[in-house]
């Protein structure tokens, strides 16, 4: 039988197992039989509130281990400040409505689609995101996080709806609401316009093409010299589909250019460029006849390469000498930079290129041809026409669509914007994003700068499943009617019976009675028949949820998504509140990283990595999940892999152990009758209780510092190495030997008791199963649950720093004397330590005179059966081990014979003619 098992109560007979997968279903039942959320709710009535708004996960598949470690962060988060004394309710949410949803309902319906109207088709696409917002719902809630999961908000009920569009009637009544002609990222495989959220970048290869612009308009007066010679401007590009579409070439006017001859022609870059490019040519025969400022060549024209129509020069800053030639070929239909030069020089916004990415029927040469397919065709007629100086390739970062993963295009449409310039929208929002608190840090630097140099706001999207874009157009002018009282009317329409009755009903049922155009006082409408772009549905969530839940309010203490967010949800909601309220949403916004393989690699199943939530529950338990979220510093890339959850397991078994060791000991023992007050407890009870306290103090700050890293560190720490490995093992013997209501078990009872229920407290938010099983097995009355319960108060009373650093004196000298210990047991002159005698010199001094100080109690520090000070030992005596200068230890054979009861040697035992086979301290505890 080991030592360890020699307790009072055997750690073996108590009750509390792991098993953790089969265990925590059970304690789930039980949250919700006693409605836990709800006696939560009720008892934070009246106190401060704290609202975590949840940013909300789209309601399409099963959740992946990013959707875990962002609702588990938000548990630890909300369960930290109910127990610091707020009210913290959390409502949780879903995204509803767009493009996903409404292909995954194309696909289950298939042909029969095409005899479905387009309120059935939204009535299937409604049904299939409240299937997976169910089964969602019982994924998180088996994470552990508690919430009002009966009454979630959902961007799709009609309450929600309704607030989309009144809010989308607000940006109309402030003018910021416009439509207009201008170039969006377009995925023609999906057929609509995307937002910058829903756009990534990746590795493409395109074709890179060398072009002659033929110049056709009489020279400025300072290259006069040149006249009679055949000038051309020289233009690079990636996308030679665009060329039908070029209206023009931009210069910038800060740049030197040069004309240099090369075969009978002069081709026109810039200066910093020209001799990288005819490299590229293999041009090596040139002559630079002259360098000259482009400010001359503003208005003047080339010639389109195969078109009869004039190639406008414009002077732009956007020009850059990053790549290319200096000279760039502008379409104003297909780029940001080319509409907002296009623009100012009064350029037709031109765009041949249809809703599914091909050539007008109209469009000479290449009508009604597939864009993948124009880039060779294109090239082709440049070559025929010989403007084509040269092709390549090029592989570089390009936009993707974010459903398809589709190469996505720059197209101009007619859509509907939210203006950055109205109302100031820009510049307000970046105010705001300086007096909100953003942690990391740098996240104010990224979104700044998005904010900072976006486009308008593209709100439309040209597809079924989403809010309407409530806007009507005249029948016989076209006059399109955005007036604000008209949208809140169908606004409140939608409060009633949800956005599907915008499908349902004609123009004249929806708006108000006696409604005429403007413009021309006709009567007759039509409906807009785009819908939202769903960052504006979640981005108004401000004013669907914070301003209507009474429990909630607005802005909220704090937002927290991924760090992609800042583009996505931060960055709409930050907009929509700004732009209607001149207010940011959130006082605060939090960001994670994104979760990596053990190697730091992205997660792809092609690549057989995925670490899927329900794996890990099934095999190791959610607490390990909520462990692993604690334990990493969530601001950077979160690994995970077997291996990393192995060793957490490990990590939370001695958390687990330390819990199950003390409770086993405080059988019989009652907080109320049997603690020992403050003043009374032994000195190395107060040690630990001092030990608790830093631990206390450093956990609750971890905690309002949202570093939980640290606090998992400062756990494991205390439970592995100041109870485990020194006080918990120096207490057994105490434990075991005293009597059962001495002082001095008493005392130690009274620290355990302290310990535990003070640990319990503080890993409840991240350790919330296991937290509420201990809860519910410590002695004393106390709160139905620990969720219910408060943080333990920091006090600074029990603090001693200079007991500490006793004892930290002493924890160095039982290190040396253990390495002893050990060298002693490898040489088989002893078994277990209590076999053991020592002997301990140290030189005169500071650790002479501490040793002395705790002579009495130097065997029980090094869990041996006699230790002793002496005044030296020999030189074969064994070094201290480096940690105590000049400490020599010597281990020997104890002395006496070995208890029965409490297995130290002693040479009492024998001589005890009552007990025979105990020692002098045993006899006196059975006494």
């Amino acid at each position: 039988m080991d030592y360890k098992d020699t307790l009072n109560l055997p750690v073996t007979e108590f009750p509390m197992r792991a098993n953790l997968p089969q265990r925590e279903p059970e304690i789930l039942k039980q949250w919700e039989t006693m409605a836990l959320y709800r006696l939560l709710d009720t008892a934070g009535r009246g106190r401060p509130s704290f609202i975590l708004h949840d940013g909300p996960p789209y309601a399409n598949g099963h959740t992946h281990i990013g959707h875990a470690l962002n609702k588990i962060l938000k548990d630890i988060i909300l369960k930290s400040r109910r127990m610091e004394g707020f009210y913290v309710p959390y409502v949780p949410g879903w995204d509803c409505h767009g493009l996903p949803i409404e292909l995954m309902v194309d696909k289950q319906l298939g042909s029969k689609k095409r005899e479905m109207s387009k309120a059935e088709i939204r009535r299937e696409c409604r049904t299939y995101a409240k299937k997976w917002v169910d089964i969602q719902s019982e994924e998180f809630q088996r994470l552990g996080v508690l919430g009002d999961w009966a009454h979630p908000y959902l961007t799709m009920t009609a309450d929600y709806e309704a607030a989309t569009a009144r809010e989308l009637a607000r940006f109309a009544e402030r003018g910021g609401l416009y439509k207009g002609k201008k170039p969006v990222h377009w995925c023609s495989s999906c057929v609509t316009a995307l937002a910058e959220a829903e756009v990534e970048y990746a590795d493409h290869s395109s074709p890179s093409i060398y072009v002659k612009f033929p110049y056709t308009d009489a020279l400025p007066d300072s290259l006069a010299a040149l006249a009679g010679r055949k000038l051309a401007f020289v233009i690079w590009t990636t996308t030679p589909w665009t060329i039908p579409a070029n209206l023009g070439v931009s210069l910038n006017p800060a740049l030197p250019y040069v004309a240099v001859e090369t075969g009978g022609e002069v081709l026109i870059m810039a200066e910093g460029l020209y001799a990288g490019v005819l490299k590229t040519l293999g041009i090596s025969d040139y002559q630079v006849l002259a360098t000259f400022d482009p400010t001359p060549f503003d208005g003047k024209n080339c010639r389109h390469p195969f078109y009869d129509r004039p190639s406008l020069l414009m002077l732009g800053d956007h020009v850059t000498l990053e790549a290319g030639t200096g000279c760039v070929h502008t379409a104003p239909g297909h780029g940001q930079d080319d509409y907002q030069i296009g623009l100012k020089y009064g350029l037709d916004i031109y765009n041949p290129v249809d809703d599914y990415g091909r050539y007008r029927e109209e469009l000479e040469f290449f009508g009604g041809m597939k864009l993948d397919e124009a880039n060779k065709a294109v090239n082709a007629k440049l070559a025929e026409v010989g403007a084509l100086l040269a092709e390549g390739k090029v592989s570089h970062s390009y936009p993707h669509c974010w459903r398809c993963k589709k190469p996505i295009i720059f197209r101009a449409t007619e859509q509907w914007f939210i203006s950055m310039e109205t109302n100031d929208l820009r510049s307000k929002a970046l105010a705001h994003i300086n007096q909100v608190e953003w942690i990391p840090r740098w996240g104010r630097e990224r979104i700044f700068g998005m904010i900072e140099n976006r486009p308008d706001w593209c709100v439309s999207r040209q597809r079924t499943w989403g809010v309407p874009i409530t806007v009507f157009y005249c029948e016989k002018c076209g006059e399109a009617l955005a007036d604000g009282k008209v949208m809140h009317h169908v606004a409140d329409l939608f409060n009633e019976t949800g956005s599907d009755l915008w499908y349902e009903k004609e123009a004249k049922e929806l708006l108000p009675a006696g409604t005429s155009c403007p413009a021309c006082g006709h009567d007759s409408f039509s409906k807009e028949m785009d819908i939202l772009d769903v960052w504006f549905d979640s981005g108004v969530s401000h004013a669907a949820v914070l301003e209507q839940r009474p429990e909630l309010k607005s802005p909220a203490d704090l937002y927290l998504e991924g760090s992609d967010q800042h583009r996505g949800w931060f960055h709409s909601s930050l907009l929509a509140a700004v732009g209607t309220r001149d207010i940011a949403p959130y006082k605060a916004v939090l960001t994670h990283g994104f979760v990596v393989d053990g190697n730091g690699k992205k997660m792809s199943k092609s690549q057989g990595n995925v670490v899927a939530p329900e794996e890990v529950i099934k095999k190791f338990g959610a607490e390990i999940l909520r462990l692993w979220v604690a334990a990493q510093d969530y601001r950077d890339d979160i690994r995970i892999s077997p291996e990393i959850l192995q060793r957490l397991s490990d990590a939370y078994r001695r958390i687990r152990n330390t819990a199950r060791y003390i409770l086993g000991n405080l059988h019989g023992f009652d907080p109320t009758a049997d603690a020992v007050a403050d003043g009374e407890l032994l000195e190395i009870d107060r040690w630990a209780l001092s030990r608790l306290e830093r631990l206390v103090g450093r956990v609750e700050k971890s905690y309002d510092d949202y570093e939980f890293h640290i606090l998992y560190h400062a756990v494991h720490n205390f439970c592995s190495v100041d109870m485990s490995a020194f006080y918990l093992d120096v207490l057994k013997d105490r434990l075991y030997t005293a009597p059962a209501k001495s002082l001095a078990r008493r005392s130690g009872q009274t620290a355990m008791y302290r310990i535990l229920d003070a640990l319990t407290r503080l890993i409840a938010p991240v350790l919330s199963f296991t937290a509420d099983e201990i809860w519910r097995e410590l002695p004393g009355k106390r709160e139905e649950s620990v969720h219910l319960a408060s943080f333990p108060r920091f006090e600074t009373s029990l603090l001693d720093a200079d007991l500490e650093a006793r004892y930290e004196k002493l924890l160095a000298v039982r290190s040396d004397v253990s390495k002893a210990l050990e060298t002693a047991r490898t040489d088989k002159r002893i078994g277990h330590s209590l076999d053991a005698r020592v002997l301990v010199a140290a030189p005169a001094g500071e650790w002479r005179d501490l040793l002395e100080s705790y002579s009495d109690e130097l065997a029980t520090l090094f869990i041996v059966s006699q230790a002793e000070l002496v005044d030296n030992l020999p030189d074969d005596a064994a070094g201290g081990g480096g940690e105590v200068p000049g400490l020599k230890v010597r281990v020997e054979k104890a002395q006496g014979e070995k208890c029965e009861r409490c297995w130290n040697y002693a040479v009492t035992v024998g001589t005890l003619s009552e007990h025979p086979t105990i020692c002098q301290r045993c006899l006196e505890a059975l006494k």
